[in-house]
């Protein structure tokens, strides 16, 4: 890594550069206050000081249907796999979504490498951004999601008057040289930005976890038996909201959907979700999950026991976005870890 200077008048240019050579998506406001990924048609609508986006963008990664392969039935047929996912650059991206993005990255090599996920990787740069406004539900402080040192090909820290940008990769690299106007940054620059950066995970002091980020699987195997997620269930509303907005969330289903000529079809991959009443059920019927106590424990314990026993990271990076997402406001980890902490 090595740290590099825009001033910001510069930086429009360099998107607009950019875009003329891939695809660019960038957090744009959509609505009074709410952010969300969209393509970039105009470099002047990113905004580098949004608080959260509606949705991670794991969407660009994994979308919420995707046609894995094309098939012909009868005595001629086939079956061909459909691959998508042009080059695109992510303008924008938050420390604790890339990091999520590092984990899905983990999640779809191991095992049987994903391919699909993995040509869309492939092809995706990652322009992130430092938080400079945090969103009110987000405690990635607690989740050490605030701010990352890897998963980036450029990652822009606002110092003021211009922004300083850590160069991540070999793309990365690349793409500065070919479309922005740069220079490397001085001993004031980099200050500034170690400054900036030490100061991040103060702005989640008010809404922070109670138990320490390694000793949050015990807390979870001591209190499984505990009425709290009895209490969720009976207004937990099973839909799935919680899932569909986690940058973490991978689950799927797939289905074959088949033309009106009997003939024709595809194989596509659809997002699932472990709160869905259907989730557990296998193909006798039975649901191994049917209660929906169960389930909040499940997603809980998915969030802050199993992804770190098996990885050393926790499967929640602190976002917020299922609790601003929640219909029935039970869904954050915060409150639920507290509480467990708590006895209560």
């Amino acid at each position: 890594m090595y740290l590099c200077a825009i001033d910001k008048q510069d930086f429009p240019p360099f998107i607009g550069s950019l875009a003329q050579s891939i695809d660019v998506a960038g957090v744009q406001e959509k609505a009074a206050g709410k952010f969300a990924y969209a393509p970039l048609d105009d470099p002047s609508k990113l905004c580098l000081d949004y608080d959260v986006t509606i949705l991670p963008p794991k969407a660009y990664l994994l979308p919420p249907k995707e046609t894995l392969l094309k098939f012909r039935r009868g005595e001629e047929g086939d079956s061909q796999p459909a691959w998508g996912g042009q080059p695109l650059a992510l303008a924008g991206v938050h420390p604790y979504d890339i990091k999520a993005i590092e984990q899905l990255d983990r999640i779809f090599a191991e095992g049987n490498n994903d391919q699909h996920y993995r040509q869309r990787r492939d092809n995706l740069v990652i322009i992130g951004t430092d938080i400079t406004r945090p969103a009110k539900n987000a405690f990635c402080g607690s989740m050490k999601s605030a701010l990352v040192e890897t998963g980036y090909d450029l990652l822009l820290t606002d110092i003021g008057e211009r922004y300083v940008v850590a160069v991540g990769t070999k793309k990365g690299e690349e793409i500065l040289n070919s479309h922005a106007r740069q220079r490397p940054a001085t001993e004031e620059d980099i200050a500034k930005r170690a400054a900036r950066r030490a100061a991040i995970p103060a702005l989640y002091e008010g809404n922070a976890v109670h138990t320490p980020y390694e000793e949050l699987p015990a807390l979870l195997t001591a209190n499984t038996g505990c009425q709290l997620y009895e209490e969720l269930g009976k207004k937990c509303f099973s839909c799935g909201s919680c899932n569909l907005v986690c940058p973490t969330c991978y689950c799927f289903d797939v289905q074959d959907e088949t033309a009106l000529n009997l003939v024709n079809g595809e194989r596509v991959r659809l997002w699932d979700g472990c709160l869905l009443d259907g989730f557990a059920r296998v193909a006798t019927g039975e649901n191994f999950r049917e209660d929906r106590a169960e389930r909040i424990r499940h997603r809980i314990s998915r969030k802050g026991k199993y992804i770190f026993e098996k990885y050393g990271e926790h499967g929640c990076v602190g976002c917020g976005r299922c609790v601003s997402a929640c219909l029935s406001d039970i869904a954050n980890p915060v409150e639920i870890f507290n509480r467990l902490k708590e006895g209560k």
